[in-house]
């Protein structure tokens, strides 16, 4: 057995009304003036008033950053560490769904760091080039998906690659992270399917992954059962606060799975954000059913699991019929909660396939996936889920 390197995350402080220990979190840092990176419908609801009416009360400074897209691009972080320099400021709060909190951490890379963002690529060797000099910051999600609060990584579209990156270190973790159910109350139930099966999807492909960490396995098959027994309900109704919170901890569950690496449906999803403008959630929900049967195969008994925690009595079951049994369960599970079956009901056309495909094969994600990728197979792939 080869040595491993196993990692957990930051401090969390999780639970409905938690967002009062706001000033609490940050006189740990004393900071002068922070900078708040969200986006302007996390703006537009009144969902940063929870975070500028307690900067006030304990009389913290801060200047506001709200120009994060829904699929981030780099001119967002680029935009945003201008604020950070020209305001003068010396800490950063993310708040919103993963892109703001990707997009504040890259903010604090920047704030130090002065090579291109594609210098601090993975693939590119960009961990080795980050060092500790970043900014502090405190991440507050509004939604249960990437899990960003907890993780390592942020994901942009740099412009001179032409797609999707991953920017990763250790320095970019979030110092804490607060977790309150109560912020995702209001998200809409379109949203509230996407970001639910972002973080399933997370939980998934980390057990099915081919790198070794049975910690990290119990983490994503604990998270994988949150979601099947949670998510409907907190589309059905977003004020049930146990479903809110059960989500939220599968979401953080899932981007800690991940330290295991992912698989084919992210390598694919990242294009459909990249030239289709998709929600990164919603394309890892509608090609999850096709991607979990292309590796039934290579993955028959994590599948299997996978079933028993959506409470199929694997027993009375064949390996492969079990297989075939989780692949059912995502499949109504994505039906029950609004999310549609094909691409092409996302405006996917026929004629984006050629240039998804070769981006997805460049996608590192799929190097980890139980059954080996080609390009092919990222085309049929698409072709099947069209």
């Amino acid at each position: 057995m080869s040595p491993s390197i196993f990692s957990f995350p930051n401090k969390i402080i999780f639970g409905i009304g938690t967002i009062d220990t706001l000033t609490e979190q940050l006189s740990a840092f004393s900071p002068k003036k922070v900078l708040l990176v969200t986006d302007k419908g996390i703006r537009q609801v009144g969902l940063t008033d929870e975070v500028t009416q307690r900067l006030e009360a304990a009389r913290i400074s801060y200047a506001i950053y709200d120009g994060v897209h829904g699929n981030p691009v780099e001119s967002d972080v680029f935009d945003g560490a201008e604020v950070f320099q020209t305001e003068s400021c010396d800490f950063v709060i993310g708040m919103g769904g993963g892109s703001p909190l990707d997009v504040a951490k890259l903010i604090c890379l920047k704030a130090t760091h002065p090579l291109s963002l594609a210098e601090y690529e993975v693939l590119n060797g960009g961990p080795d080039k980050i060092s500790s000099d970043v900014p502090p910051m405190l991440a507050i999600p509004t939604a249960a998906g990437t899990g960003s609060e907890v993780g390592r990584g942020a994901v942009v579209t740099i412009k001179s690659l032409g797609r999707k990156a991953l920017v990763f270190s250790p320095h970019l973790l979030p110092k804490a992270a607060i977790v309150d159910p109560a912020l995702t109350v209001g998200l809409p139930k379109a949203l509230t399917a996407a970001t639910g099966m972002d973080a399933f999807t997370h939980n998934l492909e980390s057990y099915l992954s081919t790198v070794y960490h049975p910690i990290c396995d119990g983490i994503a098959l604990a998270g994988v059962k949150l979601v099947a027994q949670h998510l409907r309900r907190a589309v059905d109704n977003g004020s049930d606060l146990e479903a809110r919170g059960a989500m939220m901890m599968a979401a953080m569950m899932g981007a800690i799975a991940f330290q295991k690496e992912l698989g084919v449906t992210h390598s694919l999803a990242h294009p459909l954000s990249a030239i289709a403008d998709l929600h990164h959630g919603l394309a890892n929900a509608i090609l999850l059913p096709y991607t979990m049967a292309f590796n039934k195969g290579a993955a028959a008994d994590q599948l299997r699991d996978i079933a028993a925690a959506f409470g199929v009595n694997i027993y009375a079951l064949s390996q492969e019929e079990a297989a075939q049994a989780a692949v059912d369960q995502v499949t109504q599970l994505c039906k029950d909660i609004g999310i549609p079956s094909r691409l092409r009901e996302a405006d996917v056309t026929a004629e984006m396939i050629p240039d998804l495909a070769r981006q997805a094969i460049a996608d590192q994600c799929h190097l980890t996936n139980p059954r080996p990728c080609t390009e092919e197979d990222m085309i049929n792939l698409y072709r099947q889920a069209l």
